[in-house]
């Protein structure tokens, strides 16, 4: 479990960036990449400028895109949860077979883009998405009341990272303390019996960071899925490493790690 002085540094740090945004593009300044990436930018032209023959592209400061901190960064920079989580639930979706996945939330450029590489997804959401891709289809409702669907309906659904966020206001959805669970058992009446549910949230000490998301304790979380049977429990850690298999008494030891739950509705 992370100190009491992490922790406060890190509300600190939530209020001073919701209030001040564009201190998260100072930190490139403190660490020095930009003044050292400068340096390299500088280099760098007068190196091209020199190299460069006829049938070059030419050298333009009214064209130039400088961008001073790549060069510092590793190959693959990831958003830990978001990676992990959306290959473990994408394999699974690979492994199952389906032809038809469901999705509420997810992301788009993540695991709804590995789906698709295989698999037909539906995405349903609160918000509209203009774009058209081939083997997506897209419902734009509210997923606490998702009335247009059809009970025992669907053999596959998934929802990571986003019940956390239902009815807390951020995304434009009417606040509701307990739209998330309202959500949850939307997601079990629509799922038919034998159906696979794949679930992320975060996970930790439960509380409540409005408006941002809920942090659940993993046990109360799988209490939700009454009409289901607990398939698998992994979850990736304080130190953004994966743990699979594990059992579900690890929040109290968590700051803010990310649960994966596969659930399956158990038949009636």
């Amino acid at each position: 479990m992370k100190s009491k002085a992490y922790i406060l540094s890190k509300r600190f740090g939530v209020w001073a960036l919701a209030f001040l945004p564009f201190l998260l593009q100072f930190k490139n300044v403190f660490n020095g990449k930009i003044i050292k990436g400068g340096f390299k930018y500088y280099k760098d032209w007068n190196k091209y400028s020199s190299l460069s023959k006829k049938g070059a592209f030419k050298l333009s400061i009214l064209s130039s895109y400088p961008i001073f901190t790549d060069s510092n960064d590793e190959a693959g920079v990831m958003p830990t949860h978001y990676f992990l989580q959306d290959l473990w639930a994408a394999r699974k979706v690979y492994d199952s077979q389906i032809d038809m996945h469901f999705d509420i939330g997810s992301r788009l450029d993540g695991f709804i883009a590995h789906c698709l590489s295989f698999t037909k997804v539906t995405m349903l959401d609160i918000r509209p998405l203009k774009i058209s891709l081939d083997g997506l289809n897209f419902i734009q409702t509210d997923c606490t009341n998702m009335k247009n669907i059809q009970s025992c309906s669907l053999k596959s659904i998934s929802s990571l990272h986003a019940l956390e966020h239902f009815g807390l206001g951020r995304y434009g959805d009417p606040v509701d303390p307990f739209a998330h669970i309202k959500a949850i058992n939307e997601i079990q009446r629509v799922s038919a019996p034998g159906a696979n549910i794949y679930i992320s949230v975060p996970i930790g000490i439960e509380r409540l960071e409005f408006n941002a998301q809920r942090v659940f304790d993993a046990t109360n979380f799988s209490k939700y899925f009454g009409e289901c049977s607990l398939i698998e429990f992994s979850y990736i850690d304080d130190e953004e490493k994966f743990n699979q298999n594990t059992s579900l008494d690890v929040s109290s030891n968590i700051y803010y790690g990310c649960g994966l739950f596969h659930f399956k509705k158990i038949a009636n």
